[in-house]
Parts: C-alpha cells; sequence; structure tokens
C-alpha cells in the first residue's frame, strides 16, 4: 500500500501548504491595524481540472488560502484589530462554491470540501471571539450561496446600494442541496433573522438587495458606490478604538509543516502515521524532555513555530487533514504516545502558568480546534493506553476525543487529568470531554472534576475514563478483535453512527453546522434529485430542466 494514497478525484495528492507570496486567489493589504483581504479568484488555476473558478467561485484551493490568511492573522498579525473581506473583482463579490467543481467531484470530496471550509469561517468566528478582533464583510456586486456564508461568518455585512448588488443563498431552488457552509444555522441562530423570513430568502434565488435586505436583518448597513467605502473606512478606523490590544506590535513568524514519508510511514517532528494494509493506521505522539520548556510567555513566543505545544497542535492538524482527504480508505486510526507523563504535565503547566498571554492563548485555542478536527473526522479513533504511554492533559483530551480507550493494566501504565481537561478545551458542544462521557452520572462526574490525582487503570476505569481496563493476558487479542472488528462495518453507517455518538449533551452553533446541517447535506448529495442524471445539481448550467422524484421522505 502506497504511504500516499492519489485522491479519486484530482491523480494527486493534496497538500494544504500556503503562503502568501504564492496566493493565487487572496490579495491581503495592512495597514496599521486594519488589514483588507481581497478575494481574487484566479478562473485559471482551480485545484483540479475540468473546470474554471468564475464569477470569483471558489473550490478547496481558494479556501486552503483562506485558512491560512486566518491563521496568519492569530499568530503573524497580533496588531491587527480589524478585517474586512472584500472581493477583488469589480462585478461580483462572490458567486459561491465552483458549480462546475461539484459537479465533477465525487460525494467523497464534496463532504470534505464542505466539512474544511466550514471548519474554516468556523475559525474566523473563533479568532473574533478570543481576541475582540472585528470582521466586516465589504458585499459589492452579487454574493451567492458560500459567498454569502463567508459574510455570515463575519461580524458585519455591509451591502453597496448599486441596484445590483444582492444576497443570496440560491442552493435550494437552483442545485437541488443546501447552503453546505453554515448558511441555514448562522441566518437564524447567529442573525436571529425570523424563521418565516428565512424560508423565504432560502427559497428565492435571486436574494434580496437594498433596503430590503437590511429590514429583513441579511445585512447591517447599506451605502451608496459613490460613498461606499469612504463610509466603511470610516466606520473601521471607528471600531478600532473598541477592540482591546493584544500588547504587542508584530507576532511570530510563521512557518509550513512538512512531513517526511517513509514507506508508509508520514514523520514529523512531534509524531508519526504508520499507514496499514488493513486499512488502519497508528498515529503516535511523542512527547520531549520538559528539562528545556520555557516558563515566560516572551521565551516561549521566541521558540515561534518551534515551541513544542504549537508544533504538536499543527503537525497533527496536518496529519488530521492529510487523513481526511489523501487517505480516505483509512477506517480506523489508532492513537498511540511515547514519553513520560512528567513532561507533558510539565509541558502544560508551563501554558497554563502563562495564560493570558496574547501568544499562549492562541497556541491553547489552536490545540482545542484541531482536537475538534479530530472528532469531526469520518474515521473511527481508538486510543491505546500501553507501557510507555504518556496520556496526561492535554494528550489525555486527544485521547478522550476518540470513540475508545483501552488502557493496560500495569504497574506504571497511568493517565493525570489537570485543568484542561476541565473545560479548558471544549468540545464542539461547549462542554468538556469529561462531561460528555460522563452525561446523566453526575456524582461520577463532579468527583472526577478538579480531580488531578495520577490514577491507574483500575482508577481510569473507576472514574468512567476509559473503555475497558485490561491487564496484559487479555490486552493484545482483545485490542486485535476489536480492530479487526471494527474494519469488518460498513464506513457509510459508522460514520452516520460516530457522528451522533460523540456529540452527546447540549447544541451549539458549530455542533449544529457540523452535526445536523452535514448530516442532511451528506445526505442530499446522493439523492437523485440534486446528483442525479436529472438532478438539479447535475443539469445546472445546462438546457434542460430538473426532474424531480416528488415522494417527502
Amino acid at each position: 500500500m502506497a504511504s500516499t494514497e492519489e485522491h479519486a478525484d484530482t491523480g494527486q495528492t493534496i497538500s494544504f501548504r500556503a503562503d502568501p507570496s504564492s496566493y493565487k486567489h487572496w490579495k491581503v493589504e495592512f495597514d496599521g491595524p486594519i488589514c483588507k483581504a481581497y478575494m481574487q479568484v484566479d478562473p485559471e488555476h482551480p485545484l483540479k481540472d475540468g473546470y474554471e473558478l468564475k464569477m470569483n467561485s471558489y473550490d478547496l484551493g481558494v479556501d486552503i488560502e483562506l485558512a491560512d490568511m486566518v491563521r496568519r492573522l492569530r499568530f503573524e498579525h497580533p496588531e491587527v484589530k480589524v478585517l474586512i473581506i472584500a472581493s477583488g473583482h469589480a462585478q461580483v463579490f462572490c458567486a459561491g462554491a465552483n458549480i462546475g467543481m461539484l459537479g465533477l467531484s465525487s460525494h467523497a470530496w464534496k463532504v470534505n470540501f464542505c466539512k474544511f471550509t466550514n471548519e474554516t469561517r468556523c475559525e474566523l468566528e473563533d479568532l473574533a471571539a478570543q481576541t475582540g478582533l472585528r470582521t466586516i464583510c465589504a458585499v459589492t456586486g452579487p454574493c451567492a450561496g458560500g459567498g454569502y456564508e463567508l459574510a455570515l461568518a463575519c461580524d458585519e455585512i455591509w451591502l453597496i446600494d448599486d441596484g445590483n448588488s444582492a444576497v443570496s443563498l440560491p442552493e435550494t431552488p437552483l442545485l437541488g442541496v443546501l447552503p453546505g457552509t453554515g448558511g441555514l444555522t448562522r441566518l437564524v441562530d447567529k442573525r436571529k433573522v425570523r424563521r418565516d423570513r428565512a424560508d423565504v430568502f432560502c427559497t428565492l434565488a435571486e436574494g434580496f438587495k437594498g433596503k430590503r435586505a437590511v429590514q429583513w436583518g441579511l445585512v447591517d448597513a447599506l451605502a451608496p458606490r459613490s460613498k461606499f467605502w469612504e463610509k466603511l473606512d470610516a466606520h473601521a478606523t471607528a471600531l478600532v478604538d473598541e477592540v482591546p490590544d493584544r500588547g504587542v506590535d508584530a507576532g511570530v513568524a510563521w512557518s509550513h509543516v512538512e512531513p517526511t514519508v517513509e514507506g508508509n510511514t508520514q514523520r514529523y517532528s512531534t509524531l508519526s502515521v504508520e499507514y496499514h494494509d488493513d486499512r488502519t493506521a497508528t498515529l503516535t505522539v511523542e512527547v520531549p524532555s520538559a528539562a528545556d520548556c520555557p516558563t515566560d510567555p516572551s521565551a516561549m513566543m521566541a521558540q515561534g513555530c518551534e515551541f513544542w505545544p504549537l508544533r504538536f497542535a499543527r503537525e497533527l492538524e496536518h496529519a488530521i487533514l492529510d487523513l481526511r482527504i489523501n487517505h480516505s480508505l483509512t477506517g480506523l486510526t489508532l492513537l498511540k504516545s511515547k514519553g513520560s507523563l512528567d513532561d507533558i504535565l510539565a509541558w502544560d503547566g508551563a501554558l497554563l502558568a502563562a495564560r493570558g498571554h496574547w501568544f499562549v492563548d492562541q497556541v491553547v485555542n489552536l490545540l482545542e480546534n484541531v482536537f475538534q478536527r479530530v472528532e469531526r473526522s469520518s474515521c473511527s479513533f481508538f486510543a491505546l493506553i500501553e507501557e510507555g504511554s504518556c496520556f496526561g492533559g492535554t494528550l489525555l483530551e486527544l485521547a478522550l476525543a476518540a470513540d475508545r480507550v483501552y488502557m493496560l493494566d500495569e504497574d506504571g501504565v497511568e493517565i493525570e487529568r489537570n485543568e484542561f481537561n476541565d473545560g479548558l478545551l471544549p468540545m464542539t458542544t461547549g462542554i468538556s470531554r469529561t462531561a460528555c462521557r460522563l452525561l446523566g452520572e453526575e456524582e461520577l462526574a463532579a468527583s472526577v472534576v478538579g480531580n488531578h490525582e495520577r490514577l491507574d487503570a483500575i482508577g481510569a476505569d473507576d472514574a468512567g475514563l476509559v473503555t475497558e481496563a485490561m491487564d496484559e493476558i487479555d490486552f493484545e487479542d482483545t485490542v486485535r478483535i476489536q480492530i479487526e472488528e471494527r474494519a469488518s462495518l460498513s464506513p457509510d453507517s459508522l460514520t452516520g453512527m460516530e457522528a451522533n455518538l460523540r456529540f452527546a449533551g447540549p447544541e451549539t452553533m458549530k455542533s449544529k453546522i457540523f452535526g445536523r446541517l452535514s448530516a442532511w447535506q451528506n445526505w442530499i448529495f446522493i439523492r437523485p434529485n440534486a446528483t442525479g442524471p436529472q438532478g438539479a445539481l447535475t443539469l445546472y448550467g445546462k438546457p434542460e430542466r430538473p426532474q424531480f422524484e416528488w415522494s417527502r421522505v
């Protein structure tokens, strides 16, 4: 088995590497505390062959650059207080996801494309919520589908009043699918648009423009073309004074994550992923000695991307994205760790002591986002806690993100919780992974929260933190049988099952987007009314009209 599969949709391995100097689709300008990001999609540079990115429409390549830009705002540009997202094309803001690309793509590609795009928009919102950064979308020209969903991810939407520019979510009337990157949820949960008005808006292909868009809460401000940028720039300048200063003029230089491939193994500096012939993989995190761990936030920041917790977060994220896109046949990933429990807890302790410093807070927030990416991935995860493991604190969160946790009952095999496990790294649902595991067991949950004692396998089992604790005789055979059984089950049913079981407890806007909305979009993508031979998505742009199957299911 090759270490990296060629993706069926592209015939090539997909890279998530991006750099401002080589952006093809975005132009970013900095003016002190104000950043303007212009979406200027080059139609001649799609990620795949067979379509053009007309009308500022986007594919995964466009969004990889946007994700890189948002991440760099986190770490390289803490001086930025206002972000304005605008169009670099005179006649259109954004036509949304490229329909030609969707029509040519496999079901798996569509789903993973929407998932990544959702995560990018959520990170933009997380950045604003965490730092106070104000985000404004300047809509100049038609703004449809995914373009309006990008606007909805901003704090404010300004619409030019020129008789032509409008916002719309035309997926249902034109394509037979849903706005796949959070549009429906943000419309009613974030912007609080009345559901009856949202119903009208989402079934009107041409959308709304001018005063009606403002009256219905679809945009926040309207300005004529002659005064649009004058008013918006003045507003942005006024907002600068409202945003707290992060206390630093410059951030840390951003670097690329560069794994090496050795046979079936992908090696990073903090972890490795080995792909096996039985459609499983083993992801092993290696924790270094904490002897050289900086304890001063300035020293941590001086290390930049080499600061171990940041390197680990970035490399785990890269490995998970690579697993999703380039290794879709892998159905089960085994999570392991190597190192000293004392060392990982010391690294965590340094982070905890330095919370409140802008750089450290961004590292912690990135860890939060990456662990959530694990849980949102269409792959089963089993964590194996055995000899030489160091699942404590932040690494214990990785284990708790797994579908099952098997722990060897042997001297020296232990886990330990710390403050990170008490809610500092919440799930997509907003609660801790411990709380999620122990729903309905209030007394046990209360006894575990705040308990940072070191636990052996029996103690961990009693605390509800592992699925099963087993002695040396049973551990190897039981784990082997469970792996073989998991690999024999339908990937489709496992994806649906895991998406339901992983997010027990309350709902948030984000969990609705990734759970409810994504699940229904996943289903709609394979229905004949959308992607069948006579489906709306299949026939879009052709003279034939779609032929629907009229039964409601």
